[in-house]
């Protein structure tokens, strides 16, 4: 798959699913898929990650969020010919922040509804986007501290 077709694709899961939950479920609600392991919670994030605060309000996340996005946007470009791991991985990063910027936007805050939980811990609730952030940070991760690490000590052997 081509990276823009990529970026395209999770946009799109992303945005539609948001667009599901809100059609479906009322604010707060949950419903289980998998009894006390998985289930679908709506909820609204107008924070950052996990639902920390930002100083500034959001007219400043939101250009924070945008500038970081023109990095990610430059950094894609500039690994065009790099390796496949870094370039996936930043599709899927600009791919996630592209998703909750236009859900900010439109909405003024980030739909969450995926809710995982295993006894009495529970994770944060989450969507499409950040999945792909994450994915993408692992595979950026991945390439930088494994196989470059590698790649180096494969060129230092005689």
């Amino acid at each position: 798959m081509s990276l823009l077709g990529l970026i395209i694709a999770v946009v799109s899961l992303d945005l539609w699913s948001k667009w599901a939950i809100k059609s479906s479920l009322r604010l707060y609600q949950s419903k289980p898929i998998i009894q006390d392991f998985f289930h679908l919670t709506y909820v609204t994030n107008d924070g950052m990650a996990f639902g920390l605060s930002f100083p500034g309000g959001k007219f400043f996340l939101i250009s924070l969020i945008l500038l970081l996005t023109a990095f990610i946007i430059g950094l894609l470009w500039k690994e065009r010919d790099g390796h496949p791991l870094v370039k996936y991985g930043l599709a899927l990063i600009l791919s996630g922040a592209i998703g909750n910027l236009v859900d900010r936007i439109i909405n003024g805050s980030v739909v969450d509804f995926l809710d995982f939980m295993i006894g009495n811990f529970h994770w944060y609730i989450f969507n499409v986007a950040d999945s792909a952030v994450t994915v993408g940070m692992a595979l950026f991760i991945y390439h930088s501290i494994v196989l470059e690490k590698k790649e180096s000590i494969k060129n230092s052997l005689p």
